[in-house]
């Protein structure tokens, strides 16, 4: 065989195998890819339509997103805590007819830490739910621990407000471990009970959970702190109409604030979705 017929084999035989390779590449990567997709966390999809499954992923390594804001919901949830004890030193009572009606101040705006605890337990689930309680339960402690320090601290000399400061912000050891107690048996009650609730009925039903999560986790933390703050203070009577009434004025609050519940997981849903979207394409 002439030498230019060797050599014309030789090169069509090398471009042969150059495509075979360029093929087999193609086949592989294919492969991997659809290897990796099949393992890949299965997509969930909310009442609101949003994927959050990467944020479940995130919970369940135990590691706190860097994504979306979980940062803002958690630092709201530990400020309307701090201020709802704060506002609890107060005995308000309202005369309606009939009926005397007696609650703390902390009542105004402590039913909003159960809304955004629902929103930290059904959006990022129980294990950053369970993480922002505990460390609201850290701060009240420290806020605790500042305040007694001030208080016992000696005040100016033209420094009038001492006796005001210590009836607003003075630390009663009771108050402390009634606040601290009844917080964390209820929030994480609360948290518990709406995450089991899902699992058990997956994304419907919205409003049993939020609903059902907060009457238990109401009834632990009021039934609670009324007995531990104020048993051998004031009458049975009075404690147990704080806790009658304290219960169902916020139990009732979260009822008429369904709605807005509703529009506030759907919303931060929505943005965490937005989120992990990017975070994909970059």
């Amino acid at each position: 065989m002439p030498a230019e017929g060797v050599n014309a084999m030789s090169t069509d035989d090398v471009r042969v195998r150059e495509n075979d390779l360029h093929t087999k590449h193609i086949a592989t990567g294919t492969r991997a890819h659809s290897a990796a997709s099949a393992h890949s966390e299965p997509v969930e999809t909310t009442h609101a339509g949003t994927h959050i499954a990467s944020i479940s992923s995130v919970s369940d390594a135990g590691k706190v997103p860097t994504r979306g804001i979980y940062d803002i919901v958690a630092v709201c949830f530990v400020a309307f805590l701090l201020l709802s004890n704060i506002a609890a030193t107060k005995l308000i009572e309202l005369d309606a007819g009939p009926l005397t009606l007696v609650f703390d101040g902390g009542a105004i705006l402590f039913p909003l830490t159960y809304i955004v605890g629902d929103v930290l337990s059904e959006v990022y689930g129980f294990r950053f739910a369970r993480r922002t309680i505990l460390v609201g339960f850290v701060v009240q402690i420290l806020a605790s621990f500042t305040f007694w320090l001030a208080q016992i601290a000696p005040p100016a000399a033209d420094y009038t407000g001492q006796e005001a400061f210590a009836a607003v912000l003075g630390v009663v050891p009771r108050f402390v471990a009634a606040s601290i107690c009844g917080y964390l048996v209820g929030q994480l009650l609360n948290s518990y009970v709406l995450v089991k609730i899902k699992e058990r009925w997956g994304e419907k039903h919205l409003w049993a959970r939020l609903l059902g999560s907060t009457v238990a986790g109401e009834a632990a933390d009021t039934v609670i702190f009324c007995f531990i703050a104020w048993i051998g203070v004031v009458p049975f009577s009075t404690i147990a109409n704080l806790a009658i009434v304290g219960y169902i004025y916020k139990v009732g609050v979260e009822a008429v604030l369904l709605p807005f519940t509703y529009a506030v997981v759907g919303w931060v849903k929505r943005i965490e979705r937005t989120a992990i979207e990017r975070e994909h394409i970059a």
